[in-house]
This record gives structure tokens, C-alpha cells and sequence, in this order.
């Protein structure tokens, strides 16, 4: 558990604040994050990592020399929003292009994703590189499903050292993608993380058991089985990791033993000591080797181990020196910070919008009363949907959901139209909330504004077409289908049912009714269904006999617009 802090709602805001205060030689703060307090050399590329709080050293911990230009840092377990991303690598940037580098995982590919097409909007040659190295959350068949756990590390490592010797994107881009395809990790949990201000941990092991297979926000492993020695342990995760190797691997290998938060250096030194053994009598030699905390869960008892197969390109940028708050190694010459302020990115005068029609206007304040109908009853159940998604997530959804509703309702303004007010609450929500709820519900309040201001339309016609919009929004972005274990099992039977209540004659109140016993069956339904997509993906048989979480938010608020509409129409 969290035993220093002050409100838990700025404990991330806090840390960040102390994190800078004690490191600002290496870093310094801009909004969404921290960038190198020097910056590297003009023309370099701009190594950008990031994702949620709660891993440190990752992320903030490794911008430095050799290593990361900038870090995007989210609020716990949760990805920061698109605009959290953009600025930091505006602040970074040098010129040289800007490759984003984060695990594989929904909301940080959504936001991240924005964040990359805004930059190359602007003529800013902006790419990807996902860590993709959890051997337990999907097969060697389907890699690039992989999430990215402790050898986000050595992707970083990897990137950071090419951009200081002044590689061009292309080949920076090319030298992470070679090192994350020759990353493996497995990682074993004993115990869960407990959030900030939060009584319980999102998880529990039973007593004698160990979980393998942990993920690093939070999620429990996908089996348990008894507890035994480290010797046991080493050789049941060395040995997962040896029948899962790149192809050509080699015979040299960088091990990393990282300790996810509890587990600390004696112990992990214990297991590196079995697992050198174990690949000695393989034949496999080890190279400048790491044992520590380098991506950890807050306060989780677990540890993984990450073997990187090296080769004669990757191996010297291994050795490359770094200096970093939490990693330093061979020797950095670290010049003063007087260049601080070259380049940084301010932004400019928001877009001057026309003025709102009375109609707009008006139409606005009936939606301000949706949004606080929806922020009423994610108030309540905020608990209710952080327990279901704790089961085979990370327990922030309920937090999540609060937090975007939250800020919605702060930034919309009636004044400014029914379109431009859900589009400013659409982003306040993705700034805020982060996460790939926070992405998606941010892109319903914009499809939502876009198709219902329409001054004259038909109000049942509007709220078809607005409910199609929705949903259109929700699967283009994330992918997501009928069936996967998502907010789409929810959004889509309400879509479906709504055009044929409507199209039978039903006044507007009695289809939303519908429509919303339709979603909230729907829900309940996805009990019975294993996710496909997420997070919860590679706890599939956890998540069986609970609903989703994102379904379950989705019908709540669907409920919620329901009974607000029976109301007003009184």
C-alpha cells in the first residue's frame, strides 16, 4: 500500500513535481511530462517513451543522455491522453523526427497514435515502436499481440543509444524494432499492487501459491501454482523463455532480473544467481547483465526475467553509455542546463469559433443535463466497475470513467453550441482520463455533437444518426467488434434496437428505454464471453462469469440519457 501521500487525486502530479525537483541537472518539467534538461544535439532523433504512473524508474527515470528525449507520464496504470504525447515530443523534438516507444496496450496505442499523426501534420516525421515482449500474454504465432512489460527497458536502452551516436530515424526506428523482436520476459507475482488512498490491493494470490505470467499494471498472472525455491522458479521461467527465442538467436544474452516493487535486490540477486546457472549449462552466455528495479507495479511482490539476444549491431549499443535519473552507466560527459529553453513548444491562440446560434446554445443546456445525468450515476457505481475490471484488468476503470466525466463536465460551456461544447468536453475527457476508455468516450462526445447540431433536423432522426456516430467512432478507433469483450457489446444492441423502435413509431423516450434494457442485457451477457482485445485479453479465463467493464459503464450511462429524456419529456 501507499503510505506517503497527501490527496491521492495529485499524488502522480506530486510525485512528478518531487521527481523533478530532486533531478534537475538530467530533467525538466513540460505539460504531459519531462524532457532532458540539456537537449541532445540538433538534427537528432527524439526518443519519446511513456504510458501510466506507477512503474518508476519507467518512464520519467530514464530520460537522459543515451536514453529517452522525453517521457509521456499518464496518471496510474493509465495511458496519458494525445495531448499529454503531442507536447512532449513537440519539447523534444530536435529536428530529426520523433519515435514514440510505449507497451503494447490499447489506450497508450490510441492516444499515442493521435498524438503521431498530429506531429506529422505538422511536417514532423513522427513513428511507432511497441514493446511487444510478455511471452504469457499471447503465442510466438501471434507476437505482435505481446504486451510490453520489463523489455520496454532494453527497447529504450536500445533507441536512446542509436539516436546519441546520431543514427537517422530510419535507423534508430529499425534497431528498436530489431531489439524488441529479440526481447523475451516472464515475470512471476506474489502478491498485488494497492493504488494510492485504496484499502485493498487489485489483486490477491492465494497463500502458498505464486501467479505466473503478471502483468505490469496491475493484472494477476494467467495461472497459479504452488510456491517453491528460486531454483524451481528460475528454471520454470528460463525454461518458458528458451522455448520462446528469436529465430537465429545466438549465443549471448543480456539478462534482466527486475524486481516489480516489493521484491527487493537480495532476493532478485538469489534468482539472477539461478537463472546465470541455468543458461550457462545451456551453453548460452550473459553479457553486461541488470538486476534491479527498472519497470515496476507500485508496491507489487512480483519479478520477471527479460533475456535479449544480442548481435553484433545491438550489442555495443548495450554497452553505450547513459545517464539517466535511475540508470547511468560507462561515463557521460552532462553539460549544464543553459539550454533549457531552446526550442520548447508553446502553444498557440486557440481556433476562433463562430458564434452559436440560439438553437445551439440551447440544445447545448439539454446536454449539459445528459453529461450530468451520466456523471451522476459514474459517481455512484465508481466502486461497482473498479471491482469488475480488477478481475482481469487493472481496477482503474471506475476511477477512470469518474475522472473523464468529470472533466467533460468541466469544460463544457453552453455559451460556445451544442457541437463545439461536447467536442471541448470530448477532449477534456481524453486529456484527462487517458486510458482507452478515456480515448474512446472523448471520441463519442465529438461524433455525438457532430451529428446532433443540426438546427430543423428531427429530433428522433438526430439521435439515430447520433447514436450510429458513436458507435462508428468506437470501432474505428479501437478496433473492437461484437463479441470481443468490450464497450461495443453494449453500444452496438443500443444502436440496434433505437433505429427499430424508432422506425416502428415509438416516441423518443420509450425507444432510449429500449435501447438501454437492450444495452444493459447486453452487458450482462458479456459474462459469458472471453476478451479479445486489452488488457484482459490475456486473462481470458479469469474474465469468464464477469462482465465487462466498459460494457457495463456504457449501459449505466445509456440508463442514465434514458431517464433523463422520460423526465424531460413530462
Amino acid at each position: 500500500m501507499t503510505r506517503i501521500a497527501n490527496d491521492p487525486a495529485d499524488f502522480v502530479s506530486q510525485a512528478l513535481a518531487g521527481f523533478v525537483a530532486a533531478h534537475g541537472d538530467v530533467v525538466r518539467a513540460v505539460d504531459g511530462g519531462v524532457v532532458r534538461a540539456v537537449p541532445a544535439a540538433r538534427g537528432s532523433v527524439a526518443l519519446v517513451v511513456g504510458g501510466g504512473s506507477g512503474h518508476y524508474p519507467a518512464f520519467a527515470g530514464v530520460v537522459g543522455a543515451g536514453m529517452a528525449a522525453g517521457a509521456v507520464c499518464g496518471n496510474i496504470f493509465t495511458s496519458p491522453s494525445a495531448g499529454q504525447a503531442y507536447r512532449v515530443a513537440k519539447a523534444a523534438h530536435r529536428g530529426g523526427g520523433v519515435l514514440f516507444s510505449f507497451g503494447n496496450y490499447a489506450g497508450d496505442v490510441l492516444h499515442f497514435g493521435e498524438a503521431e499523426a498530429r506531429l506529422r501534420d505538422e511536417g514532423i516525421d513522427a513513428r511507432t515502436v511497441l514493446c511487444t515482449d510478455d511471452i504469457a500474454s499471447a503465442p510466438l504465432d501471434e507476437i505482435d499481440r505481446r504486451r510490453g512489460i520489463a523489455g520496454d527497458f532494453v527497447v529504450f536502452k536500445i533507441a536512446g543509444a542509436a539516436a546519441e551516436r546520431g543514427d537517422s530515424i530510419d535507423e534508430v526506428e529499425r534497431l528498436a524494432r530489431l531489439a524488441n523482436h529479440r526481447t523475451r520476459t516472464l515475470g512471476v507475482a506474489f502478491g498485488g499492487c494497492t493504488f494510492p488512498g485504496a484499502g485493498e490491493p487489485l489483486f490477491t494470490v492465494p497463500d502458498g501459491m505464486m501467479s505466473i505470467g503478471l502483468g505490469i499494471h496491475g493484472e494477476p498472472g494467467i495461472r497459479d501454482v504452488p510456491r517453491t525455491d528460486s531454483a524451481t522458479l528460475a528454471a520454470t521461467l528460463v525454461g518458458a523463455l528458451l522455448a520462446d527465442v528469436p529465430e537465429q538467436r545466438g549465443a549471448r544474452v543480456v539478462v534482466i532480473v527486475n524486481g516489480l516493487g516489493t521484491v527487493k535486490y537480495e532476493e532478485l540477486f538469489v534468482l539472477y544467481g539461478d537463472v546465470a546457472a541455468l543458461l550457462e549449462a545451456a551453453g548460452v552466455t550473459v553479457v553486461q547483465p541488470e538486476v534491479g528495479e527498472l519497470v515496476t507495479s507500485l508496491d507489487m511482490a512480483g519479478a520477471s526475467v527479460t533475456l535479449f539476444w544480442l548481435d553484433d549491431e545491438l550489442e555495443p549499443l548495450w554497452a553505450a553509455p547513459a545517464y539517466t535519473p535511475a540508470y547511468r552507466k560507462g561515463s557521460v560527459e552532462v553539460a549544464a542546463a543553459t539550454d533549457a529553453g531552446d526550442e520548447v513548444f508553446e502553444a498557440g491562440e486557440a481556433e476562433q469559433l463562430p458564434e452559436a446560434s440560439e438553437w445551439s446554445k440551447t440544445a447545448a443546456t439539454l446536454a449539459l443535463g445528459y453529461l450530468d445525468a451520466a456523471r451522476a450515476t459514474l459517481h455512484e457505481h465508481e466502486a461497482e466497475l473498479g471491482r469488475i475490471d480488477a478481475i482481469a484488468g487493472d481496477g482503474d476503470h471506475g476511477v477512470g470513467m469518474r475522472t473523464g466525466i468529470d472533466a467533460a463536465g468541466e469544460a463544457a460551456d453552453p455559451d460556445a453550441g451544442l457541437r463545439a461544447m461536447l467536442a471541448a468536453a470530448g477532449d477534456a475527457w481524453s486529456e484527462r482520463a487517458g486510458g482507452t476508455s478515456g480515448a474512446l468516450w472523448g471520441s463519442i462526445l465529438v461524433a455525438v455533437g457532430r451529428a446532433l447540431d443540426r438546427e430543423g433536423a428531427d429530433p428522433c432522426t438526430a439521435v439515430a444518426d447520433a447514436a450510429r456516430a458513436a458507435l462508428d467512432a468506437v470501432t474505428s478507433r479501437g478496433g473492437a467488434r461484437v463479441g470481443d469483450k468490450t464497450m461495443v457489446d453494449a453500444l452496438d444492441p443500443f444502436v440496434r434496437t433505437l433505429d427499430q423502435r424508432l422506425a416502428a413509431g415509438d416516441a423518443l423516450p420509450d425507444a432510449l428505454d429500449a435501447a438501454a434494457r437492450a444495452a444493459t442485457d447486453a452487458a450482462a451477457a458479456t459474462s459469458a464471453l472471453r476478451p479479445a482485445l486489452g488488457r484482459a485479453r490475456p486473462l481470458a479465463e479469469k474474465s469468464l462469469g464477469h462482465p465487462d467493464a466498459g460494457a457495463t459503464s456504457l449501459a449505466l450511462i445509456a440508463t442514465a440519457i434514458s431517464e433523463t429524456t422520460r423526465k424531460e419529456a413530462r
